[in-house]
């Protein structure tokens, strides 16, 4: 499993509208194979800041699953318009802990 873990930070002022664009689009996301779970969260120090996580079976699922496809252009047209930068994107795995 790989943790896809996306910093947005959204642009003052448009946060809920950001909010909607996301629930409406969540599917896009949640329904592609290969996607395990998603979930948005938001700062409450940065209203404007939030975080996205999602659970991948692996880093080429989401890749290609998702990034390669119709779902993600339609993803990134609902939610890319509130973005005040270009997210920061990246993978992560668990680190084991010993027995």
């Amino acid at each position: 499993m790989v943790l896809e873990v996306a910093l947005i930070d959204v642009v003052p002022g448009q946060e809920e509208d950001f909010v909607r664009a996301y629930a409406s689009g969540h599917h896009l996301v949640a329904t592609t194979p290969g996607c395990r779970s998603v979930r948005m969260t938001r700062g409450v120090e940065s209203p404007s800041r939030f975080v996205l996580l999602v659970e991948w079976d692996s880093v080429e699922a989401h890749l290609e699953n998702f990034r390669a496809t119709e779902r993600f252009t339609a993803w990134r047209a609902l939610i890319g318009p509130y973005f005040a930068t270009p997210p920061v994107v990246e993978h992560f795995v668990d680190v084991p802990v010993p027995a």
